[in-house]
């Protein structure tokens, strides 16, 4: 693994209405640990729902997981509570990556803050030309992702949905899709 002062940092960005934003980004994760890297993993929508990538992430000693959010807001009937939570989680995920003790931070979720405008885009552009080191692999993951956010990013890919079995009646799969 290259050094700190040899790599240059890649901010990416996973977006769009189809579904694989998060999942890409945890092979990310996983691929980074694999090579060493210290990792951490915020999420921010997501609460205590359990997932088999948070369990698998518990076998790997250079990766942190945080499940941060109050569950799925789309869902809400408290927005207050979800835009106090949202802009805690984004203070907690600033000093994270101030703290430089990490090789790649996931950002998991973010993007739907700013469609949902309670972080703007602007602030998170801002944040990561100014303050992330430019060694440190960044991604930000949700629909929705400012056009700020994508102008920043070095990658930007967009999920489109073709169809998803959910629209069949068949729920969220284990091991599919948590």
């Amino acid at each position: 693994m290259k050094s700190r002062d040899r790599r240059q940092g890649i901010v990416v960005v996973n977006t769009g209405e189809g579904k694989g934003k998060s999942s890409s980004a945890f092979g990310m994760v996983f691929r980074a640990a694999g090579w060493g890297m210290n990792v951490c993993v915020i999420q921010f929508i997501k609460g205590q729902w359990k997932t088999g990538e948070q369990e698998a992430a518990k076998r790997f000693d250079n990766i942190e997981w945080h499940a941060l959010g109050d569950g799925f807001t789309w869902d809400t009937k408290n927005p207050e509570q979800d835009i106090k939570t949202s802009r805690a989680i984004w203070e907690f995920a600033k000093e994270k990556i101030r703290s430089q003790q990490y090789d790649f931070v996931l950002l998991d979720e973010i993007n739907y803050c700013c469609g949902y405008n309670w972080i703007s885009g602007q602030e998170i552009a801002d944040f990561i030309r100014q303050e992330r080191p430019s060694w440190m692999h960044l991604v930000l993951t949700g629909r929705n992702a400012a056009e700020e956010v994508m102008e920043v990013a070095d990658t930007v890919t967009e999920m489109r949905k073709i169809k998803h079995a959910y629209e069949k009646g068949i729920k969220a799969a284990q091991g599919v899709e948590f």
